[in-house]
């Protein structure tokens, strides 16, 4: 059973092109579909989410992520009484937009847009591959998703200026958007946060004490852990304190955000659109917790010397391809020298960028900047 507040696909506000509807899926259904056998996703599977394949093929790439991700918001979905189809519609392509390199890639790919007056942001350009970029079927261009999976896809995890953004005003942004949308960006944190420590650690550039020191939430529960199994492997037992704190964050978002829902008399969609902020939300020390391993991680992983080599190279990479091709646009695929007519240069050869996976940009970078 939904709740009041839950978003219902039968009241969707529907597609940009109308469909007949499906004999056995629902509208969400399909979105969820669409973007899983879109090529975009597909690409998900090698780009750099921390650590590049470079450094090692066990750790999370984009994809798994992704996937994470999605399981995550399901179960949190159902709890709270949310539309779950539309929730992991939502996880499954909230990440879309990133380029090759991770953070280090989007990092290079805006400063490098700066400098021509524009700007890349993956979230905007998730909506673009959706609407535009993927080429699947005869009706139309892009998926052709639901309003309330495109809206997701800018609106999850940023609250955009109408006056900044005059061309996503369809998307209502002087609205809240539903809790299925607000969940995503608190599942990704749930995600990232302890896949994070487990790559981390196992790459050995994170230790049990360094973390212990900087969180009590994890010294707390690895200590309850290595007092439960007396004798076991280190890494056995650190993986049970990250089985506890992921059960923490969940069963948190899921208390808190029931609570905030009661307290804000929150009866429809509506009046989760026009609540004054968002709802969904971690407890007050459980989100210090969680701020305090992000902070952490981003000290002691995401900006380590150990990986610095490797985001040194990616933004080179990303700068000296860019630059080729402003110098030769003829060099670029001919479905992308067409496009100079309705998109600018830089706008053009960021998209293409973007659309990259990490293996593919090496092949590019040594095809025309290393001859």
């Amino acid at each position: 059973m939904l709740a009041d507040f839950a978003v219902r696909v039968e009241q969707s506000h529907g597609r940009r092109y109308p469909e007949p509807q499906h004999p056995y899926r629902n509208d969400f259904q399909r979105d969820r579909d669409r973007v899983v056998h879109a090529r975009a996703f597909r690409r998900l599977e090698a780009k750099t989410q921390v650590f590049t394949r470079r450094y090692s093929d066990h750790f999370r790439n984009r994809l798994t992520h992704t996937i994470e991700v999605a399981q995550i918001s399901r179960t949190i979905a159902a709890q709270l009484g949310l539309n779950t189809d539309l929730a992991e519609a939502l996880a499954l392509v909230h990440d879309l937009g990133h380029p090759p390199f991770g953070h280090s890639g989007e990092k290079a790919l805006d400063s490098i847009m700066r400098q021509h007056g524009l700007r890349f942001d993956h979230n905007l350009h998730a909506l673009r591959i959706v609407e535009d970029f993927e080429l699947r079927y005869a009706a139309f261009r892009g998926l052709n998703l639901t309003f309330e999976v495109r809206e997701g896809i800018i609106k999850h995890s940023h609250d955009y200026d109408p006056k900044e953004h005059p061309e996503l005003a369809e998307y209502l942004l002087d609205l809240k958007p539903p809790l299925e949308a607000q969940l995503i960006d608190l599942t990704d944190e749930i995600a990232y946060s302890t896949a994070d420590l487990d790559d981390g650690y196992e790459a050995h550039l994170l230790m049990i004490d360094q973390i212990a020191d900087t969180s009590d939430l994890f010294k707390l529960h690895y200590q309850e852990a290595k007092r439960q199994y007396r004798g076991v492997a280190e890494k056995l037992v650190f993986n049970e304190a990250l089985k506890s704190i992921f059960d923490v964050f969940v069963g948190d978002l899921i208390t808190n955000t029931r609570e905030r829902v009661q307290f804000a008399k929150v009866h429809s969609v509506e009046d989760v659109r026009r609540y004054p902020e968002r709802i969904a939300a971690f407890s007050a020390p459980v989100e210090e917790h969680r701020l305090k391993l992000k902070e952490f991680l981003y000290e002691n992983l995401y900006y380590s010397p150990g990986l610095a080599s490797e985001k040194e190279d990616a933004e080179r990479i990303t700068r000296e391809l860019f630059a080729h091709w402003m110098e030769e646009p003829d060099d670029l695929p001919r479905n992308y020298r067409d496009k100079p007519g309705h998109d600018p240069l830089p706008r053009v050869i960021c998209d293409y960028i973007a659309g990259m996976t990490d293996p593919f940009i090496y092949q590019q970078y040594e095809k025309y900047c290393c001859g």
